[in-house]
């Protein structure tokens, strides 16, 4: 098991090393030369410092709290949403939104899979199938790959799970969700999404990359339980801020 690990990272540092020569790059956080090609063009010591949040957030939802004598954030509070609990690795912040604007927005697929990684030590007991949020068919083709899909079979791979990538589709296009209100988001994914499976009796998890406001994991969680789930909880990498 050593020799094989041994082998991986040199395999790993040698094919940075060719790569940055033919492609020179740096890491976007702190501008030394990616040595590692599985995490390139981050360096090893930037994604070491990504780490799990283990502040204190909503019991339900897991927005970040900044007191620790809160249990339910006041939008849970106010409406219970259809998922029975949203968790995320870590804070939409530093290293970890760096990655994940580099693998969604820059088409580094190949960070799917240590992005992804960082979601196995999630509780999967009991879970019959992952569901990965689904992009509309314009976003797809124009994206050319659905992030979230790439992180569920990271996991799947891993924890023997079954992946349902056509259960759940988006039937309309949503305008960007980038720094509106929590009540306009809520608006914007009413109805965008259609489970065209039945679901009946099982336990779903619902991956993404990002969770702010909730609305989308809510109304995919609806529309999962419309078709039949008995339960659907949320596992995201980060959890960007409400504000």
């Amino acid at each position: 098991m050593r020799k094989m690990r041994f082998n991986a990272d040199y395999q790993s540092r040698l094919i940075s090393a060719v790569f940055n020569l033919l492609y020179p790059s740096v890491c976007p956080l702190c501008g030394t030369k990616p040595d590692h090609f599985i995490y390139a063009p981050i360096c090893p010591g930037c994604w070491k410092s990504i780490q799990r949040y283990s502040g204190p957030s909503c019991s339900i939802c897991s927005n970040p709290f900044s007191s620790a004598y809160g249990s339910l954030c006041a939008s849970c509070m106010d409406k219970k949403p259809h998922f029975i609990k949203a968790t995320s690795f870590g804070l939409y912040e530093d290293s970890l939104a760096t990655a994940i604007n580099l693998f969604k927005f820059h088409g580094i697929k190949r960070l799917s899979r240590p992005l992804g990684s960082l979601l196995l030590d999630h509780d999967m007991h009991g879970i019959d199938a992952l569901v990965p949020v689904p992009l509309s068919i314009r976003s797809l083709r124009k994206r050319g790959f659905n992030q979230s899909l790439l992180l569920a079979h990271t996991i799947a791979r891993t924890r023997n799970l079954r992946i349902i990538s056509d259960g759940l589709i988006k039937k309309t296009e949503t305008p960007p969700q980038l720094g509106l209100p929590a009540k306009h988001r809520l608006k914007n994914t009413r109805g965008a999404f259609r489970a065209v499976k039945n679901f009946s009796g099982m336990r779903v998890l619902l991956i993404d990359d990002v969770m702010t406001t909730g609305a989308t994991a809510n109304e995919c969680s609806r529309q999962l339980l419309t078709a039949g789930a008995d339960e659907v909880s949320v596992l995201t990498l980060a959890r960007s801020s409400m504000l």
